[in-house]
């Protein structure tokens, strides 16, 4: 089984700490920096025509997105599927990563995403909204086991504070949830930094 993804990727890195809370050692992760290196890209581009990590390689098929890769995992390793609100909360935190992976990738391309456009206030607008949601999450207990749900919201965080893109630390909830896994030492070894 391989991994193909980016160190600091948090669609990646959730994997890999899934991998972490399943115990499984027998798979190759495989970093590949996908913005400079071509024949990096040609390898995800050959596994994965979305041209996205992460994606998984096992028994002679490949699997696309991180959260097609957890049910296929969760399965495999007959894990109890996700409840309704789990669901939810993955959308949520998706959503955020998605917008933020957006307005990065503008950034980094010379774009100023600070400018009043539909595109930016939406996606600002979203961030906004789901991380205040998030919060009251965290504060209802609703990631009080350290499972899938958790490990995404995590490494959302995580990202976020690495890349400095949101101050989330006004959100007592999830400046709290933060700080309880940000020193354990099996996740600091999948830290993007």
């Amino acid at each position: 089984m391989k991994l193909l993804g980016s160190t600091t990727s948090p669609f990646v890195r959730r994997l890999r700490l899934y991998f972490v809370k399943l115990n499984v050692t027998d798979f190759e992760f495989k970093h590949l920096d996908i913005f400079a290196n071509t024949e990096d890209r040609k390898l995800l581009t050959d596994n994965n025509p979305a041209q996205k990590v992460p994606a998984l390689i096992d028994e002679g098929q490949c699997i696309y997105d991180s959260r097609v890769i957890f049910r296929y995992l969760s399965q495999k390793y007959q894990q109890a599927p996700l409840s309704w609100p789990q669901e939810n909360l993955l959308t949520l935190i998706d959503a955020a990563n998605d917008s933020l992976i957006s307005l990065f990738l503008l950034k980094r391309s010379g774009v100023e995403t600070s400018e009043d456009k539909l595109f930016y206030n939406l996606q600002r607008e979203r961030i906004e909204k789901t991380f205040l949601v998030l919060a009251e999450a965290v504060n209802k207990g609703e990631f009080e086991q350290w499972d899938y749900p958790a490990i995404c919201l995590y490494c959302l965080l995580d990202w976020v504070d690495f890349r400095q893109l949101y101050d989330f630390n006004s959100l007592d909830g999830l400046a709290k949830f933060y700080q309880k896994y940000a020193n354990d030492a099996e996740i600091k070894e999948t830290s993007p930094r």
